[in-house]
């Protein structure tokens, strides 16, 4: 490493982590004023900068290879709790590994041909649970080369490139496989009709492309919309499509994802630290995925709070999904500038239904055992009245399997449609659905019982 080096002085003893494990076996009231003190006293002629891990992680910027790191303190001066990370999905092979979190430690990160001591100390103060501070206790020669580096480093921490923020049990996290499912969300596979896809598409791009437009006409830059109706008709592959589409244009559009306001901090708290991230953030898209079970009666006050606050909202879109918007408060759902339209989903027409089994014979065309002729898709569409798409995918899911669990057909390339082994197992299985699908609740339950 280059520049001043400050970790090989030999006058430089250990104090800091003696300070730190000395307080943390012990009562104390502030951490973060005990290990300022202890380094200013080991490194007096250095400018120490304290900055918390969550806002700027210099670690996990040098571990992009934006800079070098390595620790410097002995191994009986620091405290790493070793964790088992398994694989994300064992399917791929993996094995896990094996990740260090760090309650305290000393490296020596290298950037822009640089040297800076950097402590990273975790404290808890008081009784409670809550809070967990981590902070980073940045030594530098200046004030101007730690800002420099903490502002690079800041930068990197809260970009969303690459990945979807999504808020659950009260704190926000990147999630990276939630994005790269988006990757494969194009318009073309999404089976809608064709002027209400071209109306989402344009409502969305129209609000992100006219900030200007709501600044002419002196009108807030925000805007609310509702997808709903049954289950299973596309309002997630629907939202899915839009971030992916958002995320190409020339300047990305982060998407910030609503799973729950569970949290700690209790729903206010949640709600103010989702609005106040989308503000951060903005121009960006926010879901509400389920809307009707995240704003209830409970939250709904400080739901309208956010949303009609003194607070700006400039440059959100925010969409709202919902299966049963009779659930919804009319506060919520029948009132412009929170959700200013609502666009039904419903169940498929005939030829929608047609295009879908056409989308599935496009995914079997490479498979030789399954014959599946045009005129299947024409019939699959006529008997699958008031079905859903999802419960679609059900038969075809279905008959499949039932067919893969079978002899294999020998040659069989008969013209004639009832004697085509997929028909045969789909008109089964829509048979099967239909009848769950017509069926009252309340038999459905005495049947359990019996």
């Amino acid at each position: 490493m280059t520049g001043e080096n400050f970790a090989s002085n030999p006058s430089f003893a250990n104090d800091t982590s003696n300070a730190y494990f000395e307080h943390a076996s012990g009562i104390r009231v502030d951490t973060n004023a005990v290990v300022m003190e202890a380094i200013r006293r080991e490194y007096p002629q250095l400018h120490l900068t304290v900055i918390p891990v969550n806002s700027c992680n210099l670690l996990a910027f040098a571990a992009s290879g934006r800079a070098a790191a390595a620790p410097i303190d002995k191994e009986n001066d620091r405290l790493y709790v070793r964790d088992f990370a398994p694989p994300a999905r064992r399917l791929t092979g993996e094995n896990g590994r094996l990740v260090d979190s760090v309650k305290f430690g000393k490296f020596l990160i290298e950037w822009e041909g640089k040297e800076y001591v950097v402590y990273i100390a975790e404290g808890r103060d008081g009784q409670g649970y809550y809070p967990i501070v981590r902070n980073q206790y940045v030594l530098s020669s200046s004030v101007h080369a730690s800002e420099k580096l903490l502002l690079e480093a800041g930068r990197f921490t809260n970009s969303v490139e690459g990945a979807v923020l999504v808020f659950d049990q009260g704190y926000w996290q990147k999630n990276h496989e939630l994005w790269e499912s988006i990757q494969e969300a194009e318009w073309s596979n999404v089976i809608l009709d064709e002027g209400m896809k071209h109306d989402l598409i344009k409502d969305v791009d129209n609000f992100f492309d006219g900030q200007d437009t709501y600044q002419k006409l002196k009108v807030p830059w925000k805007r609310g919309v509702i997808y709903y109706g049954p289950p299973g008709n596309g309002k997630t592959i629907s939202i899915k499509a839009l971030m992916h589409s958002l995320y190409k244009r020339k300047d990305p559009v982060p998407t910030l994802y609503v799973k729950s306001l569970v949290s700690y901090g209790g729903p206010e708290y949640s709600l103010s630290m989702i609005f106040g991230q989308a503000r951060r953030y903005a121009p960006c898209f926010l879901i509400f995925e389920d809307l009707d079970t995240i704003i209830t009666e409970q939250t709904r006050s400080y739901f309208l709070n956010e949303v009609d606050g003194l607070r700006s909202n400039d440059g959100i879109f925010m969409v709202g999904s919902t299966n049963h918007l009779d659930r919804l408060d009319p506060g919520i759902s029948k009132r412009p500038s929170r959700f200013d339209r609502k666009y039904l989903f419903p169940n498929p027409d005939h030829e929608q239904r047609v295009m879908y089994a056409h989308f599935w014979q496009g995914k079997l065309k490479d498979n030789k055992d399954i014959e599946f002729p045009d005129k299947l898709c024409e019939a699959v569409g006529s008997i699958t009245d008031g079905f859903s798409f999802a419960y679609m995918q059900e038969a075809f899911v279905a008959s499949l399997l039932a067919l893969a669990l079978r002899d294999k057909e020998e040659g069989h390339h008969d013209a004639d449609l009832d004697k085509l082994p997929l028909w045969q197992q789909l008109k089964k299985q829509i048979k099967i659905l239909r009848d769950e699908l017509n069926q009252d609740p309340g038999e459905a339950l005495a049947a359990l019982k019996v």
